[in-house]
């Protein structure tokens, strides 16, 4: 007699779902590690020569605000799109690119 094995997987618009939210929540996490940053250290301490100059014109709190609006409607339009890998993707490399080394610097300095 043979058995079956049933393979548990999330349906793919709860991937989706999960990863958008995901990244929403970093771009959020990012957003306010940069301010307390730039609260501590002054505007160079951002890496991100775009996001740099956009805080230098118009303050560090708007110009967060826009550019993480922005990266939110991006990855939403993604999601919309249904290139629910690319968020996931995109998720961890902000992860391992920007919230851990806030995370360290903030934290463990």
């Amino acid at each position: 007699m043979q058995t079956m094995t049933v393979e548990r997987r999330l349906p793919d618009h709860w991937f989706g779902n999960i990863a958008v939210i995901v990244f929403m929540l970093v771009q959020y996490l990012d957003g306010f590690y940069t301010y307390a940053g730039f609260s501590i250290w002054g505007l160079n301490i951002e890496a991100n020569p775009l996001l740099r100059t956009a805080v230098g014109a118009v303050g560090p709190g708007t110009g967060l605000a826009v550019a993480k609006l922005v990266a939110i409607a991006f990855g939403m339009l993604l999601h919309l799109r249904g290139v629910h890998l690319a968020v996931a993707i995109l998720t961890g490399v902000y992860i391992a690119l920007s919230i851990i080394p806030w995370t360290a610097l903030l934290f463990l300095s």
